[in-house]
């Protein structure tokens, strides 16, 4: 099963949850880019992966599924399959990849175990997991998203043709929004932020700068001094990952 990555055209926060952010955001699913995930035959469980799995996401998945009272199919499944992982979405870079390899487990799991678990529900165990997990359960091509993620508003979105680069650069995502809440709270502005939730993904893309559309924008090239040279680029949530249109 392909795990594709996404772009954020927007990303604003507009609040916060205890240690988490309140947001409003489109996301939108990048097919150009995507992770492969499969379950294969094998006499022992494990992950086999061409890259390291950052915080093995894909085992919490597992845990998430099991604990929602499905342990004893997964147990009985993995006596005698393993899983593969092809990956391809960079790391640090913004695309959401670990939470789309998540997303795409629980997927697979429930459509090859045959568990029958409603798209809702399995948004709700997502949501365990990582913010972004629900919008790749959703499987939308495009949607508005906000809470802390775990909303998703699938929308008939204008996506224009978008080219996507990524530099060297880990950019971590909790350092990013530690940097916007010490050094950039003042720019949340509730009000801009609900008027893109009615604004095309070609219209934002054309009638706003890269600041404006990212409140993360600003604290990533605090941060990272070596973004500085792609500050024409669109940056896709706490980057590194940036993206223009062809």
């Amino acid at each position: 099963m392909k795990s594709y990555a996404k772009l954020n055209i927007f990303l604003k926060i507009i609040g916060t949850r205890g240690g988490y952010h309140e947001i409003l955001s489109r996301f939108v699913r990048y097919d150009a880019l995507f992770d492969e995930l499969n379950f294969v035959s094998s006499n022992e469980f494990s992950i086999d992966a061409d890259a390291i799995i950052k915080d093995n996401i894909i085992l919490k998945a597992k845990l998430e599924l099991e604990n929602a009272g499905f342990k004893n199919e997964l147990n009985e499944f993995f006596k005698n399959h393993k899983i593969e992982l092809k990956k391809r979405i960079p790391m640090g870079a913004g695309l959401g990849g670990g939470s789309s390899n998540a997303a795409t487990f629980l997927l697979l799991a429930n459509e090859s175990l045959n568990l029958k678990i409603p798209t809702q529900k399995l948004m709700q165990i997502g949501s365990k997991i990582g913010a972004d997990v629900p919008f790749f359960i959703s499987q939308a091509g495009a949607a508005n998203v906000s809470g802390i993620g775990e909303v998703i508003d699938e929308i008939d979105d204008n996506v224009p043709e978008i080219c996507v680069f990524t530099p060297e650069i880990f950019c971590s995502t909790p350092a990013v929004y530690a940097e916007f809440r010490k050094n950039f709270m003042q720019n949340i502005n509730v009000k801009q932020a609900r008027s893109m939730l009615d604004i095309s993904s070609f219209d934002l893309l054309k009638n706003f700068k890269n600041y404006e559309l990212n409140d993360l924008y600003m604290p990533c090239f605090a941060l990272y001094k070596d973004m500085q040279e792609y500050q024409d680029m669109f940056l896709s949530g706490s980057g590194s990952s940036l993206f223009f249109l062809k």
